[in-house]
């Protein structure tokens, strides 16, 4: 175990630069293109998980909407590969770095607003001031509902970054807790492995919710504005 608790969270360097651009780089090597007519039960698998994600995230869009499948498949793809891969030991993950995380936030929710104002400008502009709304109440809602507009990104990434880096503190913490236990108490060191094992397995199911909900309210943003 690192001293630090926050060592695994600081950005990997080889011979004095950063290698986190080859890490982000690299999940895409793990899903490689095949030529042949006949795929294997992976890439059989794989190509159904993905239809079948695809087809309940684009069930509500327009035709307009469905322009972005692949890059919202390609952005849960990403997201779950990563955070799956942060939980190998002595690795690094890239969405517990929140500038990556508003880097994927931002471009997506700028696209998805400007798409609204370009095609659905009157709806988009109704947003901020509710029907019926009183006159004296007129500035400050336009006002709140301008702010929340631009906290939608940050919302995003602060989500992401906040799951992902809870889960592998906690993780930390209790494995150097066990390896303190066994020294002291075989009996309480076991009971807090097993807490470990547990926690493991619920955070590869975080890993791909995280990565679920980040492209699915990213979609819901592109629903309110297509």
């Amino acid at each position: 175990m690192n001293e630090n608790l926050f060592t695994s969270f600081s950005t990997p360097t080889l011979m004095g630069l950063p290698i986190i651009i080859m890490i982000i780089a690299f999940p895409a090597l793990l899903y490689p293109t095949s030529n042949r007519l006949i795929s294997n039960r992976i890439r059989t698998l794989q190509q159904y998980l993905i239809n079948l994600i695809l087809k309940q995230m684009m069930a509500i869009h327009s035709p307009k909407g469905r322009t972005w499948s692949l890059m919202l498949m390609s952005l849960i793809i990403f997201i779950a590969s990563t955070n799956l891969l942060g939980l190998l030991p002595h690795t690094f993950t890239p969405t517990t770095q929140l500038s990556i995380n508003l880097g994927l936030a931002i471009p997506l929710w700028a696209g998805a607003v400007i798409l609204g104002f370009r095609y659905k400008f009157k709806t988009s502009v109704s947003h901020f001031l509710p029907q019926g709304t009183p006159i004296l109440l007129i500035p400050m809602l336009i006002i709140i509902e301008t702010i929340s507009l631009f906290i939608q990104p940050m919302a995003l990434a602060v989500r992401l970054t906040a799951n992902i880096t809870a889960g592998h503190l906690l993780m930390h913490l209790i494995g150097a807790a066990t390896l303190a236990l066994f020294s002291i108490s075989t009996s309480t060191a076991l009971i807090t492995f097993i807490i470990l094992l547990l926690l493991t397995i619920l955070e590869f199911a975080v890993a791909l919710i995280q990565a679920y909900v980040f492209t699915l309210l990213v979609s819901l943003y592109l629903h309110d504005n297509t």
